[in-house]
């Protein structure tokens, strides 16, 4: 098996089950204008985590992690006219480039990025009193995993998902000796994830366009 063979899987899911998305499309043009790392969601994983917000009938999404608004694009287009979608993004260029893109994909209405370290700004959002987020998708820096699933976990209710991505890192998940910030990082959460009575999750492997990772799933269960 080969990366050539998982990204002609993935282009063959999205031609039967997706199709041509032309405001997707044009966002993924803007990020490469802009210079942003080609690290967002394949269509196939952008539209999983839709069908997730759809299935937990989710009206408040909260995301870590924003990049040029791919994903965000995807989940808030599961909202109901009157929903919620919060992105967190630190670096202020793939902020701009995702409100241009919400705003494009007539989505501005219900999708909001904040500008800011997802640390500070989660904390902000609890000491709020914000109601509580039906679906949680974080994919920023791997080191602050443990972190953004302890708010995520303040910030949800009972029913609630949680979904982590790029958890495999490749398969060095499962060298328990490694130095790597991202992969310790998936350690801690995993760790802290299996210490928390109030949650049940399981994590699964994937390949396709965007190489070998996986994510985990995690539901709130207090």
């Amino acid at each position: 098996m080969s990366q050539q063979q998982w990204t002609a899987v993935d282009d063959y899911f999205t031609g039967a089950l997706i199709g041509a998305d032309p405001v997707l499309a044009a966002a993924q043009e803007a990020a490469d204008k802009a210079g942003l790392p080609q690290i967002a969601v394949s269509p196939p994983q952008g539209k999983l985590l839709q069908l997730l917000a759809r299935t937990v009938g989710a009206r408040r999404i909260l995301e870590v992690g924003t990049l040029a608004g791919y994903s965000a694009i995807w989940m808030a287009r599961a909202l109901p006219d009157d929903g919620t979608l919060i992105s967190l993004e630190i670096d202020p260029v793939h902020a701009d480039v995702a409100r241009a893109n919400l705003r494009d994909a007539g989505l501005a209405g219900i999708a909001e990025v904040r500008l800011g370290r997802a640390a500070d700004t989660l904390r902000e959002l609890a000491e709020a009193g914000t109601d509580p987020f039906d679906l949680v998708f974080i994919d920023a820096d791997k080191p602050g995993n443990p972190v953004y699933f302890g708010w995520a976990l303040e910030l949800t209710r009972p029913g609630s998902l949680i979904v982590v991505d790029n958890v495999v890192r490749g398969g060095a998940v499962a060298d328990l000796a490694s130095t790597d910030p991202a992969v310790i990082g998936v350690h801690r959460l995993h760790e802290a994830i299996a210490a928390e009575p109030r949650v049940s999750a399981t994590s699964v492997q994937t390949v396709g366009s965007k190489g070998y990772d996986g994510f985990t799933l995690i539901r709130v269960n207090r």
